[in-house]
């Protein structure tokens, strides 16, 4: 079992997050990856009891210990929530514990003390009544973590990885955002994460067209021949396999998909509907062009079947067995 484990997020309390670590114990335990929970062990030892599952919580000082009980107990580093948490109703006043939780586990992951982060779902419109400035995880962690230029948002499953140029604003805002300069900036971080994170030598990258039928020639906009064509040029000079615009009707579609390792899109739903129709349960979000290696389930915290015991683990274990072969990948040994 790795000797440095993963770190897991609380995320709303008030979520699926807390079922989701208990399951993802319960499935990992006899082979791992090893994960250390940054959450309040009375919250997860009542919501255990709740549940009638049985899953002993081991509270720990630090990463260290946590490989080492791993095996027989769920280690957990103590984040204590200042109001008891309420299964499907989110309090603003655990906020500060849950953004706690995420800024203790990048601090680790910084000093090398775990292997990386994971990330269970958060409430965002919760946060946003406290005073949370960012648009979500993706662009917290960017700042946590110091990068020079926004991170890239990849949704990964064993059918379908995805990267969306522009994320977390309005359809209408990302339109009007949208430049030959951020698809290249997207394109070359793409480029590099799957190399890096995925041990793709020459990834192949299928850049998704912005209007119907990719335009058409013109005849359904001028975006792919004005800004899509030039960035596809750009990229291919810097030596990267990107190919396109594909028309976005047909490009996600099992024979499509054959042809390429990512595609890049234009926009969050052009990105995100096809892998969430395709792997809901199994797909993964994973943040490029941080210095520290993330991932996460990539749905929401469910608030509505939330303290159930029915929320599936599938995209939880995903995102602790995907950030420990990255992380095995950038270890010393694999380097050697």
């Amino acid at each position: 079992m790795n000797k440095s484990p993963l770190a897991l997020t609380m995320g709303d309390p008030a979520g699926i997050g807390g079922e989701l670590t208990l399951a993802a114990w319960a499935r990992l335990r006899p082979s791992g990856p090893a994960f250390l929970a940054l959450d309040d062990p009375a919250r997860l030892v009542a919501l255990a009891a709740r549940l009638g599952w049985d899953v002993p919580v081991a509270p720990v000082s630090g990463p260290e210990e946590a490989a080492a009980v791993f095996a027989d107990r769920l280690p957990v580093m103590t984040i204590r929530l200042p109001m008891p948490s309420v299964p499907g109703t989110p309090d603003p006043a655990n906020a500060p514990a849950v953004l706690g939780s995420i800024e203790r586990a990048v601090a680790m992951a910084q000093a090398g003390r775990v292997g990386g982060v994971v990330t269970n779902p958060i409430s965002k419109a919760t946060l946003y009544r406290t005073g949370f400035a960012f648009p979500g995880h993706t662009e917290f962690l960017g700042a946590l973590t110091g990068t020079a230029e926004p991170p890239v948002m990849l949704l990964a499953s064993p059918m379908l990885r995805v990267v969306p140029v522009t994320i977390h604003v309005s359809l209408r805002r990302a339109l009007d955002t949208l430049s030959t300069a951020e698809i290249i900036r997207t394109g070359l971080a793409l480029h590099r994460g799957l190399r890096e994170g995925f041990g793709i030598e020459s990834p192949r990258i299928a850049v998704a067209g912005l209007n119907p039928h990719a335009g058409e020639e013109g005849a359904m906009g001028d975006e792919e021949p004005r800004l899509v064509v030039p960035a596809i040029d750009a990229l291919r000079a810097q030596g990267v396999d990107a190919f396109g615009p594909l028309p976005p009707d047909t490009m996600f579609t099992a024979r499509a998909r054959t042809g390429y390792d990512a595609a890049l899109c234009l926009y969050h739903d052009q990105a995100l509907i096809p892998i969430k129709t395709l792997d809901m349960d199994g797909g993964v979000n994973v943040t490029l062009g941080l210095p520290i290696i993330r991932t996460s389930p990539d749905h929401g915290t469910a608030f509505g079947i939330a303290g159930q015991g029915i929320a599936d683990p599938g995209s939880l274990i995903a995102a602790l067995r995907l950030a420990a072969d990255m992380a095995a990948r950038r270890s010393p040994e694999a380097a050697a």
